[in-house]
């Protein structure tokens, strides 16, 4: 087992949430992690891993279908959300259902519609298995598995998938500069929404209702499914907007396919509702040629060497 290794905080970047002293990071952990991340052992026909609804190139989320498809084809109840700088994040799902990243892999591992296995299972069919025997002897010094290994394992390769060179990281970096029609994107960007989208993680990490249409379908009403609080009805967490030209479809439940949806959206398409955003309660309104600076500068938060990284890929 590898020493520890410590955390890199991008520059000018806030305090991670995670306590790391908790699950100090290590190469041979992480490394166990992205075994298990990329592995359908954890579902209970094999057929499906957490990199089925998280894909790197698409910003560990998926975009072939609105909302997440599970084992024998079920079909989920929201969209996957990206996966990137989650040691930031103080809660997950898009309701906030889960409040700590070592517990977040159970969701998925247990849920009908997704893995549909018990995580009980999970792990027998780990210890039953030579190369994770390998493994976790390795990451952690004996051959034991157990449910917190396996769970601080997944965490500890997801906390490394980090999101921090764009071309607006460079530019706060002061190595580049934007251009006119990115500048002026990015001066409407502050103007109209970075209240919820707060730099440099571009998410504030709370919970907003954005005006949207309730699905008549799925009747999502996102936090109050946990809180069971009215006031906390139609509130979704709010997803960064990192690598926005990839993770697409958008929202929730995958309603918007392209990003000029999502600006026409706050352009013209919010409803208004008692537990709508305050920060909606102005309306917004861009002109077509203001939509394409903005969508200018939405293009700066694409890192490729994120999307990219070999870290980061199927193991070999």
């Amino acid at each position: 087992m590898l020493d520890d290794i410590p955390f890199q905080v991008p520059v000018n970047w806030p305090k991670p949430h995670y306590n790391f002293a908790k699950n100090p990071l290590n190469s041979d952990k992480i490394e166990l992690g992205r075994h298990l991340f990329y592995d359908p052992i954890l579902s209970r026909d094999s057929t499906i891993s957490c990199s089925s609804c998280h894909s790197q190139y698409t910003a560990f989320t998926h975009v072939d279908h609105d909302l997440s498809h599970g084992i024998e084809d079920r079909i989920g109840f929201r969209n996957a959300p990206a996966v990137m700088n989650l040691a930031w994040q103080k809660s997950f799902m898009w309701d906030g259902a889960i409040n700590h990243l070592d517990m977040q892999s159970l969701a998925p591992i247990e849920n009908p519609d997704e893995m549909d296995e018990h995580f009980d299972r999970v792990i027998s069919k780990l210890n039953a298995n030579t190369k994770y025997k390998t493994l976790f002897k390795k990451a952690f010094g004996d051959e034991h598995i157990t449910g917190e290994k396996t769970l601080k394992a997944i965490a500890q390769f997801m906390l490394t998938i980090v999101s921090s060179n764009s071309l607006y990281d460079k530019m706060l970096r002061k190595e580049i500069s934007f251009n006119t029609q990115q500048e002026n994107g990015y001066r409407l960007f502050k103007s109209h929404c970075a209240s919820c989208h707060t730099e440099p993680l571009l998410t504030n990490g709370e919970f907003e209702n954005n005006g949207l249409r309730v699905d008549t379908s799925l009747m999502d009403f996102g936090r109050m499914r946990v809180t069971q609080n009215a006031k906390d009805s139609l509130k979704f967490k709010v997803p960064t907007l990192r690598n926005i030209e990839f993770s697409y479809p958008y929202m929730h439940d995958g309603r918007f396919k392209k990003l000029s949806e999502v600006l026409n959206h706050y352009n013209s398409g919010i409803q208004e509702s008692p537990t709508l955003s305050k920060k909606l309660r102005n309306k917004i309104d861009l002109t077509p040629n203001e939509k394409v600076d903005l969508t200018a500068f939405l293009l700066t938060l694409t890192d490729r060497e994120f999307l990219f990284n070999p870290k980061y890929s199927h193991p070999k």
